[in-house]
């Protein structure tokens, strides 16, 4: 039963006819380990699940790559005429310290008690840090952003469900998953159970059968009053981190969708639970037709983890007067699947080269006064077709923005043809180059004296560090419609 009726609508790309390139969309499905084919549950329509973060920190820029990769494919998709229902779920409850073996402390409730807050504030501070980082990068908004808190019942009934098939047992900490229930488990990831058996670190969990078994609700602590706690049939408690995520995509999306997306270090634990519980609740297989994972983002040869002290977030790029766009054309230079090495040397290369994009794709788009109508068939259909290829085939995006830089270079071009190849691209790269601003530009600003002595004003704060006045000086020229846009050069000001 694909059960989709009553679930969330569907956004639909408002172009015309698909460009040529997107008849076929294959994708690196990573239960199968290969490159299949798209193939809609619902011809027509693509219903995408994407991990989202756990708001007790700021996201370092690896949390953001898992945010920017679906967000390329959910524009490939749209541009290819699909309806897509796109779902990203906030953690705010359930993760814990060592999440992967049911131990230590909730993040959000470690979080607030050493800041001396409240869970639901902390949630809500990086939560919307989080939105901005995602805006400031150009990610298109999630359709539904549901948090875990706010859906506790539908875990609470997810459990009963898995109980009543006999798929859990209970210890003194909590309601576990007997691994062993289901025979699959160890398929999604290629584990390997007898090693894990072997070498599996029990003393975390006391009483747990196997090694790989996980929680599904947690009690509270006899005489421990948590923040965040709910009553269930079980007793006071709270979540497990991976049922969260099988109740709230079934909730918005069905009993089976097409795509479920996540960075590659949720494949072994997070990832292989939610297939185990999801398909052993429902009865059916596969529950989710594609899994979509990105490799890490490397830091001087280790991975970007805020566990190893690197939280380099999009607000240290903004202070530094980098573009938070110029990271997004930083990403686009790697293949989702393929670790990419970050430092400030490559960044600012990339830099460079988003300037130089957004500088041609600005003069193109001036000259012919932002009419997308003019290219001339015989000439733009080649490198259409060889923008969309490249993204239809398992979104390779440093193929595509090899396309994109090509035609902005182009002088054998008119401004009518690179306009409308640019304005067509865009759709996928998100530079918003319809209301970009040519980069050496002055601020368009600079003839307001007010405005002008805001902005100085705000770059003092920023020289200072006083990053709070900086942010409030920027939030008090957003509510009168003017963007600040950090660049090399200095702010730019402009009419959002």
């Amino acid at each position: 039963m694909r059960g989709r009726a009553g679930r969330i609508g569907f956004n639909r790309d408002v172009s015309d006819a698909p460009p040529p390139g997107l008849e076929s969309i294959r994708l690196h499905d990573t239960r199968r380990r290969a490159v299949v084919p798209l193939e809609p549950l619902e011809p027509g329509k693509v219903g995408v699940y994407t991990c989202g973060p756990t708001v007790y920190a700021p996201q370092h820029l690896g949390n953001m790559r898992s945010q920017l990769f679906p967000d390329v494919l959910r524009r490939m998709l749209l541009a290819s005429g699909l309806d897509v229902a796109y779902v990203t779920n906030i953690t705010d409850v359930g993760h814990l310290t060592d999440d992967d073996h049911d131990a230590g402390d909730d993040k959000v409730e470690a979080a607030a008690r050493r800041e001396g807050r409240s869970a639901e504030e902390i949630a809500a501070h990086w939560t919307a840090q989080w939105a901005e980082d995602r805006r400031l990068l150009g990610c298109l908004d999630p359709d539904v952003l549901p948090t875990a808190a706010a859906h506790v019942p539908e875990q609470i009934a997810m459990v009963r469900t898995l109980e009543a098939g006999g798929h859990t047992y209970r210890i003194d900490d909590g309601v576990y998953f007997d691994v062993a229930s289901f025979p699959r488990y160890a398929e999604f990831a290629g584990l390997d159970l007898d090693e894990l058996e072997a070498t599996g670190r029990v003393e975390n969990v006391a009483h747990k059968r196997h090694p790989a078994d996980f929680a599904l609700w947690k009690l509270s602590p006899p005489g421990v009053r948590r923040l965040q706690e709910w009553d269930s049939p079980w007793g006071p408690g709270f979540p497990g981190w991976h049922i969260e995520c099988s109740a709230m995509s079934i909730k918005y999306l069905g009993e089976r969708f097409d795509i479920h997306t996540g960075g590659v270090d949720h494949i072994r634990v997070h990832h292989t639970n939610e297939v185990a519980q999801s398909e052993s609740a429902l009865g059916i297989h596969p529950w989710v037709s594609i899994w979509m994972h990105n490799e890490f983002l490397d830091l001087g040869g280790e991975k970007l983890s805020k566990s190893l002290g690197h939280t380099l977030g999009v607000g240290d790029l903004v202070a530094r007067g980098i573009d938070p766009l110029a990271f997004r054309y930083f990403f686009l230079q790697a293949h989702y699947r393929q670790q990419q090495s970050f430092s400030f040397e490559l960044l600012e290369a990339a830099a460079t080269g988003y300037r130089r994009l957004v500088k041609h794709a600005v003069a193109a788009r001036d000259a012919v006064g932002g009419d997308v109508t003019g290219g001339d068939p015989a000439v733009v259909d080649e490198p259409r077709r060889a923008f969309w290829s490249a993204l239809a085939d398992d979104l390779n995006a440093p193929q595509a923005l090899a396309v994109a830089s090509t035609v902005a270079r182009r002088d054998d071009l008119a401004a009518a043809d690179r306009w409308a190849l640019l304005a067509d691209f865009d759709r996928a790269l998100g530079f918003g180059l319809a209301g970009a601003a040519d980069p050496d530009a002055p601020a368009t600003a600079a003839s307001d004296p007010r405005i002008a002595s805001l902005l100085a004003e705000r770059e003092a704060a920023r020289e200072a560090r006083d990053f709070a006045a900086a942010d409030r000086i920027r939030d008090e020229l957003k509510a009168e419609g003017i963007e600040v846009v950090d660049t090399p050069a200095g702010p730019v000001a402009r009419l959002t």
